[in-house]
This record gives structure tokens, sequence and C-alpha cells, in this order.
């Protein structure tokens, strides 16, 4: 009887923990939100072994209308882990390896003129792990530097908000606006252009479109019935509308432009839906463990940031040596959207707060809920 008393006692004192716990993550959102460039934004929280699962959502539409939990977000490129996701159930289907040159799969006209430096053509040499972990050299067509000053596909966004692109487009535009920066497999450089690759890579092995891909490999098994391809798809069932996207001042989400983003970052849904996304992948739903490991073999990106094959590693320590030594895996995007996992803790935690001038917010948004978290897990 003592000893019942005694446990009930501690689960008392726990979950007290946990509600202060949610209550402060509630207060670090409300204030991203007072911000004057946040107008919505959203989180969820899950562990299977805490019995965690928190769902967040505040602003407002333009209209007024209230942002919730329901309403799915444009993930830009958290995308990309889709993608590599993607390569990845072919690689375990036995249609490639990551290993391969690129142009074993892809037409020559793609291929063409791809990677030239100082007139020597390094096409040939470039292969999918290169491009899944941004090692190929290739310039990025979206936020890189054009050779003769014009416009970068970030721009054009903005200038001609009404074009549809299509990949084919994406990638000439590539090669005649920009230059590579090294030889494949000589550095790293961030780059969407390698993930347009990628998706016509896997829609020439599937011989579906990408986003058909997605619905059939990914969204159906996993029952992420909010998610879909911004332009090109509709959601597995009805979804509520999407959040607002913002640009500094600049509402885009209706961009017809935004069509650019592909295979690198074109997907909407839901912070749950992310959450179904990651969890399959870290619990050998999608693909196997040493598949898995294969794409968590990790190169320095930044102070603190580790790129593997479509996954970045975020670990606090290396990033404020006051920090606990937590790893982060999943992905960020240039609206501050971000999915991850924090394997020491087996604790999920997806969201956006819509914003392109928030990235590094996010970040530090993420670390202050993990630490508030963690002592109470």
């Amino acid at each position: 009887m003592i000893i019942m008393v005694f446990c009930a006692a501690i689960m008392s004192v726990s979950a007290q923990n946990m509600e202060d716990s949610k209550a402060k993550v509630s207060s670090f959102l409300q204030k991203e939100l007072r911000k004057n460039d946040v107008h919505n934004l959203l989180l969820s929280i899950y562990s299977p072994s805490h019995q965690l699962e928190w769902n967040f959502a505040y602003g407002r539409f333009k209209d007024g209308e209230k942002v919730v939990s329901s309403n799915p977000f444009y993930t830009a490129s958290i995308g990309k882990t889709f993608t590599a996701v993607g390569i990845a159930i072919l690689v375990e289907q036995g249609h490639l390896s990551f290993d391969d040159k690129i142009g074993i799969y892809l037409d020559a006209s793609v291929m063409r003129n791809l990677h030239v430096m100082d007139n020597i053509e390094y096409s040939s040499d470039i292969t999918i792990a290169h491009l899944l972990q941004h090692t190929s050299g290739l310039p990025d067509y979206f936020e890189g530097e054009t050779i003769d000053g014009s416009s970068n596909m970030m721009s054009l966004l903005f200038e001609d908000p009404e074009k549809f692109w299509n990949k084919e487009e994406l990638i000439q535009f590539s090669k005649e606006k920009m230059k590579p920066h090294f030889k494949p497999g000589g550095g790293y450089h961030y780059s969407d252009t390698e993930y347009i690759l990628l998706g016509l890579l896997i829609e020439e092995i599937s011989k579906i479109a990408l986003e058909e891909f997605f619905i059939k490999k990914i969204f159906q098994p996993l029952n992420m019935e909010n998610s879909y391809m911004n332009l090109r798809s509709n959601p597995l069932e009805e979804t509520d509308r999407m959040t607002e996207l913002y640009v500094g001042d600049l509402e885009i989400s209706g961009l017809r432009s935004l069509s650019a983003d592909w295979a690198g970052g074109g997907i909407v849904s839901t912070s749950a839906d992310l959450i179904k996304f990651q969890h399959a992948l870290f619990s050998g739903e999608l693909i196997n463990d040493s598949t898995l490991n294969q794409m968590q073999c990790w190169i320095p990106e930044t102070k603190g940031m580790y790129y593997g094959f479509g996954l970045r590693k975020i670990n606090f320590k290396k990033l404020f040596p006051i920090l606990p030594d937590i790893d982060l895996i999943g992905h960020s995007g240039s609206n501050a959207s971000f999915v991850y996992y924090a394997p020491e803790l087996d604790l999920y935690l997806a969201g956006s707060l819509n914003q392109t001038e928030e990235v590094k917010a996010s970040v530090k948004l993420m670390i202050k809920i993990i630490s508030a978290i963690q002592k109470d897990l």
C-alpha cells in the first residue's frame, strides 16, 4: 500500500512537471508571435515512450480566421528529406545504388553541360550520393548568384508571380545562369539544383510523376491525409487551407511561381503529418536501419550542424558549449519550418513560423523547447 501511494505521488509530480513544461512551451510560442513579422505559428511535439503528444497553433489569417493545428503549412526544404527517402526506397528495391553515376539514368539532354568548370565537363562524375549530400559542386538555382548579375530564382518568384515553372526549366536555368563551385566530391555547397535532379531520377525509374510517387510510397502508407505537393497534387482527405507564408512583410502563399520549389521543397503538410513521417523513418516503417545509417553519414555543414543524405543533424553542445550534448536529426526550411527527432530523448517536434526572416529564431526556439522538456522526461 505504501509503495502504491508513493508511486502515485511520483506520477502526480511528473504529470504536474509536464504541465509546467507545456505551459513554458506555450509561452515561448506566444513570445514569437508577438514579433511584428510572425503572423502564425504551429508546433507538434510527440514522444511515444513518454506518452507525450502536444499540438499548438497560434495566429490568424489576414481575413481574421484563427489558425488551428489542422491547417497545413508550406514545408520548404523539409521536402528534401522526402525526396531523399524516395531515393532510399528505390535503393532498397534494387533499382539503383547511392554510389551510381546519375548519367546512367538521366537523359543526355539533362546531363549535357550540367557541370562544366574551366572548360572541362564533370557531369558524368556526379553520383547520386553527391546530389543527396550537396557535394556535387553544382550551383543553387534558387538562391545562388548568376554569372551575369541577373535575377536568381528567388527574385524571379516576385518578378513573375504567375509563372508556372517546370523542372526542365529549372535545370536549364542552372546551366545557363550559374557556374559550379568545385569538382564533384570536392566540397560542400547546399544546392536545390541537386534535388531537382533527384526528383527527375525518381520519375525516370518509377515511371510516375514525383507527386504520385510520394502519394503511393509515403502519404498513403503512413496515412498522411493532409499532405500534398503544392500546385501539383491534392491531399488524400479534405484539408483545411494552407497557412499564410511570409517573406518579410510580403505574403506569398498563393504565388504560382512557388512551382519553382519542386523536389527540393514543394510539399505542404501539417505538423502532425510530418511527425508521422519522421517517426516512420526512424522506426523502420519506411526504410530499414542499414539504409537509414547510410543516410546518416555526416559531413560538416556549419558550426554545430552536419548534413547526411537529405538529413541535417544539429548538435546543441557544438552550437553552444553550455548546452547539453543532444542531437536533433531531421530538416529545416527557409520559411522557419522544421521537423526533427531527438534520439536521446525519443522526442519528435515539427512546426513552422512561416516567415523566411525567422530561420535562426526557429533553431533557438527548438533549443528552448527541448531544454524546457528534457528535465521532466
